[in-house]
């Protein structure tokens, strides 16, 4: 792999850090402020997972211009190896198998925003 596209999966990585970091300080504070119940919350989690991982696929997309799958695939699954480390290390526990669904579709995710980031872009080089 050239440097673009490992810029493209840094770019996509440090995109779903920030959102990360960012939605869990903000569910920290309504769960503080609020009584919502357990399931209510796992839902929100399982759909701003999603919604991170399309994103970060996007972006590692539209930087990397090409091979969408194989960057949204890197992407989803250097987040997938990043959990299963801090859940291994922290908690001394692997990945249940409900987890593992969640996790096959978090890189699906970012699989399907990367191939639309390559195609958001090579439609914008097309129309100029």
């Amino acid at each position: 792999m050239d440097k673009r596209l490992w810029m493209a999966l840094l770019y996509g990585w440090t995109i779903i850090l920030f959102i990360v970091l960012t939605s869990s300080a903000v569910l920290a504070i309504v769960i503080k402020h609020s009584n919502i119940t357990e399931q209510t919350l796992s839902y929100i989690t399982l759909i701003i997972g999603l919604v991170t991982l399309f994103i970060g696929g996007l972006v590692a997309g539209l930087r990397g211009k090409s091979n969408g799958w194989m960057l949204g695939f890197i992407v989803g699954l250097g987040f997938s190896l990043l959990i299963l480390l801090i859940q291994y290390l922290g908690f001394n526990e692997i990945f249940s198998l409900k987890q593992i669904v969640f996790h096959i579709t978090y890189i699906l995710c970012a699989v399907v925003g990367s191939i639309v980031g390559v195609n958001l872009q090579n439609n914008d080089q097309q129309t100029v």
